[in-house]
């Protein structure tokens, strides 16, 4: 089964990772069933119409549901003049309004661009502009930050929900604890927004116009560091995502080789549905097989989180090693019934070999482990589905994924050699969102995408990373990169000079330590940590300030991050 392929250079080369494939799943994907995500979209629900298609807070949304909805909120993006191919913003957490604004957006030929909600007023500004965008979904919770950057930006069209807004009864409930009890929702005004419910009603009264979409059209732009930290918009296609989602399911295949599948499969959503791992693993493979997806809103609140597993039958539960980690050090969670779950897939940040075997011990489950970017739509390698054993590697390529190690000079590298992890795939983005430069940087001429990880590949074809060749800094599961933080830190009078650096944090992975230089004696460690809390979202600010009087430098003055490493 060890095949050879030959690359436009004409040299050949193996690929060792085929001989270690499950037998039922094919080297190669077969061509693809849609032409978008909105035909899938409109298929599925035609498909599983009666099924419960997302839940959230115990309120359910059938297909037959998300396909009235998105087609609702699909006509009045076209009422209001909107182009294909512009660009629409969602700045939400897993709430119900979020897959049907995201697939409504799709649905209307525009292009959506994923938000963090936590982001702060510049971060925000910064995507906004950058893309372009000339609309946006918000939750109410976070409305105050887009009022802060709304004319500095093309934004003309906002629309405003609210936490209870699709929830029924039991909604006005929950915006009342929301708004009044917890005080969650800063105060904001902007004029002529609009709510949900105003656009449902309002598209409800129009036609949808069936934009003509190809493969090649944008479906989302999700913003990463890349290499390097300015943040920019992998262009991710229809294909893109239809491609990755087949792969995905052809791999899961062998989770049901020797085992029945469920007749609905129920996904636990607890990832950020504005993260590539949940929008490609969750809702696009989710939605393609009648699927329910439980939307956890908040997974930081462990207790309500535990509370909603043992609620629903969960067979398939993506999550990250801290995730994992914080579920088992939660008394009710051991004390669970787990045999209805076949599969938890682990990504995003290493998983932990200690997590994995206690969760094993805990569950029944083992984590099976992946890898993926944003570039990459996400996922360009897995563990097998149908081996228990924990590898400590990121696995094999899925199919239609060709994976090669190589050094500084772009030469291939023999098996067990160190370097740089080059993928290419019909899941590998199509650039960078208006940096030609950027994307040059990381595509080959033979069209592989440079990711930035060091590791090397087996004989069997499982590859491990050992390293990364950029600075980036992994913060459970986010990309963080010091260059921005450093920029930040520069904003700041009373500071000369700084480096961010990756330190080991037992809870995340890695924590962020800056380490500044200052300007002003009488700098502290509170000034800098209230400087970065106003100007980056939680997880990138530094938990660990360290001054000193200098920092190391190369010979022309490049700052040493390294050395600081030590």
């Amino acid at each position: 089964m060890n095949s050879i392929s030959v690359h436009p250079g004409g040299e050949k080369r193996q690929k060792p990772w085929l001989a270690t494939y499950p037998d039922i799943v094919p080297a190669e994907i077969p061509p693809l069933e849609y032409e978008s995500v909105a035909e899938l979209l409109e298929k599925s629900c035609e498909r599983y119409a009666d099924r419960v298609a997302f839940s959230s807070m115990g309120k359910a949304l059938t297909y037959r549901d998300l396909e009235v909805q998105t087609r609702k909120v699909a006509a009045w993006l076209q009422s209001l003049g909107l182009q294909k191919g512009d660009r629409v913003a969602v700045m939400m957490p897993n709430v119900l309004q979020n897959p049907v604004a995201v697939y409504g957006i799709l649905r209307a030929g525009l292009t959506v661009v994923n938000v963090n909600p936590l982001y702060t007023p510049r971060e925000l500004e910064h995507q906004l502009r950058d893309a372009g965008a000339k609309a946006i979904f918000v939750l109410e919770n976070f409305a105050r930050t887009v009022e802060q950057v709304l004319v500095k930006t093309d934004v003309r069209h906002v629309v405003v929900t609210s936490l209870g807004e699709m929830l029924g009864a039991k909604g006005l409930i929950v915006n009342l604890v929301v708004r009044k009890v917890k005080k969650l929702v800063p105060s904001w005004s902007i004029p002529q927004h609009k709510t949900f419910k105003q656009v449902l009603s309002e598209g409800a009264g129009r036609s949808l116009q069936r934009p003509t979409l190809s493969g090649d059209d944008i479906a989302f732009l999700q913003y990463t560091g890349g290499t390097t930290g300015v943040a920019k918009g992998a262009i991710l296609t229809h294909r893109n995502l239809l491609a990755n989602k087949l792969q995905l399911q052809l791999w899961l295949k062998s989770a049901f080789d020797k085992k029945k599948q469920p007749d609905v499969l129920n996904f636990l959503c607890a990832l950020p549905l504005y993260h590539i791992f949940a929008l490609t693993v969750n809702s696009l493979m989710g939605m393609s097989l009648g699927a329910h997806n439980i939307l956890i809103a908040n997974p930081r609140d462990i207790p309500g989180f535990v509370k909603e597993f043992s609620k629903a039958n969960v067979h398939i539960f993506p999550g990250l090693n801290t995730l994992f980690n914080a579920l088992m050090n939660n008394a009710e969670f051991a004390k669970l019934d787990f045999s209805s779950l076949v599969m938890s897939l682990g990504g995003g940040m290493a998983v932990q070999r200690p997590v994995a075997e206690r969760w094993l011990k805990m569950t029944g489950s083992h984590i099976t482990e992946g890898y993926g970017l944003s570039e990459t739509s996400p996922v360009a390698t897995a563990n097998r589905f149908d081996s228990p054993e924990f590898t400590g590697s990121i696995g094999l390529p899925i199919p239609s994924t060709e994976l090669d190690i190589r050094d500084e000079d772009g030469n291939s590298l023999p098996l067990g050699e160190i370097g740089e992890i080059c993928i290419r795939g019909p899941q590998v983005m199509a650039g960078y969102w208006n940096k030609p430069d950027e994307t040059a940087r990381v595509m080959t001429p033979d069209g592989y995408f440079r990711t930035g990880d060091m590791g090397f590949m087996d004989e069997r074809g499982y590859t491990k990373i050992v390293d990364r060749k950029k600075d980036m800094i992994l913060v459970s599961g986010f990309n963080v990169y010091p260059n921005e933080i450093e920029e930040v830190a520069a904003m700041h009078p009373g500071v000369l000079e700084s480096a961010a650096v990756g330190v080991p944090d037992g809870h995340s992975g890695e924590t962020v330590k800056l380490f500044v230089v200052r300007k002003d004696a009488n700098l502290t460690e509170a000034d800098v940590k209230a400087h970065c809390a106003a100007n980056l979202t939680n997880y990138k600010r530094p938990r660990i300030i360290e001054f000193r009087d200098e920092l190391p430098k190369s010979p022309v003055g490049k700052i040493l991050r390294k050395d600081l490493r030590g």
